[in-house]
């Protein structure tokens, strides 16, 4: 099967479909609203996950929220609001929201708002669709042989509006015959690497392999990885990155083994108000999701745990940072 037969958000009829990730990979299930109530219901449940692809949808959201309705500032910023809400690390949500409210702002007397809101959104999601591809084709510079990946979470199409941002540069690098193998951690306690990642290293081709999150150690010390790549949810301006929960452990062991590690992220990442990752809101995540799994309890409920689904690498142990306008170094001064 080919990457494009699957898809994990478009626009059509006045409708936003997505593919529920809940689901994957064991059944593609497809969910057509037109509510922003339910496509935020959507991101908090991870029903739709990856940094990019929440901003994509949480800019249609709010345009769907004026459908119907002409200049209403109380179902604006009620939607704005409610949206806004829904997970608080990753920037790109807060970046596709601001954007959709300064053409709200600058509205005339003659403008469909409906219209020139959903026209944003949409120019959002091209933008990121270009912005996967040029990351992709930047990530080649990365590779100095054939190499052995290894991979965290999910970056593929899945998370973006385009082929991803890690799994852009997994692809990319490939096709042009610079990928051998790509290792995917399993990402619990969702398990985003063995449900969402495999679903798309399958999907194109690529010869892989599950690694349990506490294997990386033995992997490396094997020398059966040359580089590792994650994505972001969130960079801040001295290069400090926020992704998911065990990117931060892999930069340690990779420092210690000396092996590459590298970010692959758009600008809209790249949070221009935040100094440095200590300034960053991780999101802690409802017990359950580690006592439970597909909502079935195999731990006692009465049991604690640390449930933070983010973590915050520093940027000395970052090789590298993928953008769409080329691959930067430490200490990463080009964002200012």
């Amino acid at each position: 099967m080919k990457q494009s037969d699957y898809f994990s958000v478009k626009f059509q009829d006045d409708k936003l479909i997505y593919l529920d990730q809940t689901k994957l990979p064991l059944e593609e299930c497809y969910v057509e609203t037109d509510d922003y109530e339910r496509i935020a219901v959507a991101i908090e449940r991870l029903e739709v996950r990856g940094a990019p692809l929440i901003g994509i949808m949480a800019a249609y959201g709010l345009a769907l929220a004026l459908k119907g309705k002409g200049d209403n500032s109380e179902a604006f910023e009620k939607a704005f609001k409610r949206l806004e809400s829904t997970r608080p690390t990753a920037v790109n949500l807060f970046f596709a929201l601001n954007k959709l409210r300064n053409v709200y702002n600058s509205k005339g007397d003659s403008i469909d708002l409906y219209e020139a809101l959903l026209n944003k959104a949409k120019d959002i999601h091209q933008m990121d669709e270009e912005y996967c591809r040029k990351i992709g084709r930047n990530g080649l510079n990365i590779f100095e042989k054939k190499s052995k990946v290894l991979t965290h979470c999910n970056t593929g199409k899945l998370a973006t509006g385009g082929d991803g941002t890690a799994f852009s540069v997994i692809i990319t690098g490939f096709e042009n015959d610079l990928v051998e193998f790509v290792y995917a951690d399993e990402t619990r306690p969702l398990l985003q690497g063995s449900r969402l990642t495999a679903f798309e290293l399958s999907k194109s081709g690529i010869p892989f392999a599950l690694l349990t999150d506490s294997s990386a150690a033995e992997l490396m010390k094997q020398n059966k990885v040359d580089l590792v790549i994650t994505g972001a949810d969130r960079i801040a301006l001295n290069g400090d990155s926020a992704n998911k929960i065990g990117t931060y452990t892999l930069a340690i062991l990779c420092n210690f083994h000396n092996i590459p590690f590298y970010i692959a992220a758009p600008s809209t990442t790249i949070d221009r108000d935040m100094a440095s990752g200590s300034e960053i809101i991780l999101e802690y995540r409802d017990k359950k999701e580690v006592l439970t799994l597909n909502g079935h309890k195999f731990i006692s409920e009465e049991y604690d745990a640390f449930t933070p689904a983010f973590d915050v690498t520093p940027s000395h142990l970052i090789k590298g940072i993928i953008t769409e306008e080329g691959v930067f170094t430490f200490p990463y001064n080009f964002i200012r």
